[in-house]
């Protein structure tokens, strides 16, 4: 499960340092517990993101069966894709 204390956490750091070199390894750091994939928002077939960021949407990961998979349910999810939105 992600909390919203958790989501709220995560977003607030993507928000001071989302534009860092080293964000990825950095935001693993800050958040052991937490499974992070990163890509390009416009790799991700979903329609709705837990959370917009501006610079970043994020979206929920459930890895409880064999493969990941996204999810709209936070009480499932185990991880966050932190899905990079460029400029069009």
């Amino acid at each position: 499960m992600i909390s919203e204390q958790q989501l709220e956490a995560v977003s607030a750091w993507l928000a001071g340092n989302g534009e860092a070199p080293t964000m990825e390894q950095e935001l693993r750091a800050v958040f052991p517990g937490l499974h992070f994939t990163f890509c390009s928002d416009d790799d991700v077939m979903a329609s709705n993101p837990a959370m917009e960021l501006g610079m970043f949407n994020l979206y929920f990961v459930d890895s409880s069966s064999h493969c990941l998979c996204l999810t709209t349910d936070r009480e499932a999810a185990t991880g966050l894709v932190i899905a990079e939105v460029e400029d069009e």
